[in-house]
């Protein structure tokens, strides 16, 4: 059993990260599923519930822009985090005008969609759905959110509204292309590993239809 919910999300920028950018920011032409669910996820998450990602709409031009900016070029080293934990002290900082880097990123710009996603109960649960599905309408209706959703980067934050059968409607974009290969999810059989898995993505007329995750290629 599941309820399917809609959202109406856009944002002035947008980045979903091809992986295979090993070091420069390149976006996918649309949003991702794993993006997707990650806004839904923002809004409502439970260990109880789970998010399967149906359709995304594409509202308006997919237009990319070029862009530079400032990122750090390390992280924290988890050795030097155990070292602290044992010692009850230590120093985890980085000093940002040392580790400084400027990258280039080809990113979206101006972007909209409606996606639906289908809300269930995670195998095992015994609790009542509706009580979910009550609770994801309320927050959603609210603008309420556990975190602020974003397109891909933390930084580039989306607005969003939920979509009832009173909103008014719209038309996604008369665009019918390839999009190739596109990651679907992480597959966490084995949550110390997470795998990659893809989809071979065709949009038609502005509409995504996104397969099952069992579906998906590693």
């Amino acid at each position: 059993m599941s309820f399917r919910f809609c959202l109406e999300v856009a944002g002035p920028f947008a980045c979903f990260t091809r992986p295979e950018m090993k070091v420069e920011r390149v976006s996918y032409d649309v949003i991702t599923p794993s993006a997707t669910r990650a806004v839904f996820e923002s809004i409502l998450w439970k260990p109880a519930i789970r998010w399967r990602v149906q359709r995304i709409e594409v509202l308006r031009p997919i237009r990319f822009i070029n862009l530079r900016r400032n990122e750090v070029s390390a992280v924290v080293s988890t050795r030097n985090v155990q070292q602290a934990m044992a010692a009850g002290s230590g120093t985890l900082g980085l000093y940002i005008e040392d580790e400084r880097q400027q990258r280039a990123g080809y990113f979206l710009r101006d972007v909209a969609y409606r996606l639906h996603a289908d809300l269930s109960l995670a195998p095992g649960s015994t609790e009542p759905l509706v009580k979910y599905i009550e609770m994801f309408a309320r927050r959603a209706s609210k603008g309420q959110c556990v975190n602020q959703p974003y397109l891909g980067c933390r930084e580039f934050a989306a607005d969003f509204r939920l979509v009832t059968a009173d909103s008014p409607p719209v038309t996604p974009i008369p665009d019918t292309r390839e999009l190739g290969w596109m990651l679907h999810d992480l597959d966490f059989t084995r949550p110390s590993d997470p795998q990659p898995r893809f989809f071979n993505a065709r949009m038609a007329q502005g509409v995504i239809e996104v397969p099952p995750f069992e579906e998906a290629r590693g």
